[in-house]
């Protein structure tokens, strides 16, 4: 029975004493209550807790420490969320009950049909059009075009399929400004101005999208911890969560990442590793062109690569990109070069420049712009070993027109002719063109898909080609001669 002096205080009051005489708040109505819907909100985000994870290796702790006590890596504990047991979802197949194993045999592949972007260049990267419920992750540096391709995207799939465009870094505003500026009408397509990841959840529940665009997934947080969006914890955390809404819904997710100075992607590493499809944009941000290459395609080649044409509506697609990345010059030019490259499944046409020039400094320079510079290194010594030039006392400055950049080996050979060409300072033929792979013995060895690059050179003028024997169709090709070398001596004195 409560005191006298405080019966005025208790007379309308929700609260009653326990036997351990510590208050519990009974609500007069549950469901309106504001009060106690606070405390069960509370109580669910309980189910969650913060641990600290060693990204070196792998180290769980319960408490941040500088140093981790297990390998002794510093810096290296990340806060992550430890879901419980009752509060985890499903798995990202949606399945409903105990897992159980199948036999592969069992298992029937589906026949899904791809969704066409409406932009060709972008559907050939993808590997012929979008897959329902996959995630693709697109990176490049700021400026160079990601927001403006994907709202390109957005209002072309607008046309028949519901899109939610979530924007954490851009108003509404803006968005409707550049959609203006590029011609877009917009319609169908649903904008949302929200970094809380449980929020824009909430409202993919509602709106059903079948495709979501993220700009970006650094300005994004989950309430499960408390670190600041963009750290490593925050950005895997929040795209498990997209990614599981994905698989679930059958939704197509695009993520917008930042990059690094290095051009790789800020954030954690296994963020590659939880999308299906990672994008890479690649060019200068005040150049007219600009190359989306994919890294990784569990539904499509890797490597591929699609050119556009930045301008004032926008990225337009470059359907014929060898074009554009030979500078046919009215006349030879010496240290100028055609090389037949392999993006994907599409073989690429481009001009490979030398430079060779005296040196006034003790160690000369090697400069290369579109492929390794050691590898350029290695190829200078194979040219003097097997070739008897050297250069020394000599800058070499190597360049692949267009910022094309060249990874594989068919790129060997047709530099130490370019470079050799400036040394001599004589001209190559401008309807000539090389490829092949030149070894420390100074063999030249066979590239894949030669017949399909011999093929596409003669779409575009080439009249003489020097590559390797392994590389000669038998039938040949029609308005081509061609001279097939096995080692580098051999391919010098061809020319």
């Amino acid at each position: 029975m409560a005191p006298p002096g405080n019966q005025a205080a208790t007379e309308n009051t929700n609260f009653n004493l326990t036997a351990s005489k510590e208050p519990v708040y009974t609500p007069a109505d549950p469901v309106h209550d504001p009060v106690y819907k606070e405390g069960a909100c509370a109580m669910s985000n309980r189910k969650t807790r913060a641990s600290y994870v060693c990204n070196a290796c792998g180290a769980r702790q319960p408490k941040w420490a500088g140093q981790c006590p297990d390998c002794g890596a510093w810096n290296s504990l990340v806060e992550t969320a430890e879901i419980a047991r009752s509060a985890r979802r499903g798995g990202y197949a949606g399945a409903t009950g105990p897992p159980r194993v199948e036999r592969l045999a069992d298992v029937r592949p589906e026949d899904r049909d791809r969704i066409p972007c409406g932009i060709g260049e972008l559907d050939r990267v993808l590997g012929g059009g979008l897959v329902g419920g996959s995630v693709v992750l697109l990176g490049g540096d700021p400026g160079i075009g990601k927001s403006t391709l994907l709202l390109q995207v957005s209002a072309s799939l607008a046309r028949s399929l519901p899109v939610l465009y979530v924007s954490g870094e851009e108003s509404p505003q803006q968005i409707g400004l550049r959609a203006h500026r590029l011609g877009l009408s917009g319609d169908g397509i649903r904008l949302l101005a929200e970094t809380n990841v449980e929020a824009i959840l909430a409202q993919a529940e509602e709106e059903r999208p079948r495709v979501m665009v993220v700009d970006s997934i650094q300005t994004l947080f989950t309430e499960s911890l408390q670190s600041a969006p963009g750290s490593v914890s925050q950005v895997r955390e929040s795209a498990a969560h997209l990614v599981r809404f994905a698989k679930q819904r059958d939704t197509v997710v695009f993520l917008v990442g930042h990059v690094t100075k290095d051009g790789t992607l800020a954030g954690p590493r296994v963020l590659e590793h939880m999308v299906d499809t990672v994008l890479y944009f690649e060019g200068e941000s005040g150049g007219a062109f600009r190359l989306v290459r994919s890294i990784k395609n569990r539904f499509g080649a890797v490597n591929e690569l699609g050119v556009f044409a930045m301008g004032d509506r926008g990225l337009r697609e470059v359907k014929n990109p060898s074009a554009i990345f030979l500078s046919r010059h009215d006349e030879p030019v010496p240290g100028s070069l055609v090389m037949v490259t392999r993006e994907g499944t599409r073989p690429l046409l481009v001009e490979v420049q030398a430079l060779v020039d005296e040196s006034p400094l003790a160690n000369p320079r090697r400069v290369a712009l579109g492929l390794d510079p050691n590898r350029l290194s290695m190829l200078l010594a194979v040219l003097h070993r097997h070739g008897g030039v050297t250069m020394f006392n000599q800058d070499v400055f190597v360049n692949v027109v267009g910022g094309v950049r060249i990874a594989e080996t068919a790129v060997d050979l047709p530099v130490i002719l370019a470079v050799l060409s400036s040394y001599r300072d004589r001209p190559l033929p401008i309807d000539l063109a090389v490829f092949g792979e030149v070894g420390l013995s100074g063999e030249v060895r066979p590239v894949p898909n030669g017949p399909d690059r011999l093929r596409e050179a003669v779409k575009h003028g080439i009249r003489r080609a020097i590559v390797p024997v392994g590389n000669v169709p038998k039938e040949g090709v029609e308005g081509l001669e061609i001279n097939a070398v096995r080692t580098l001596r051999a391919a010098l004195d061809t020319l």
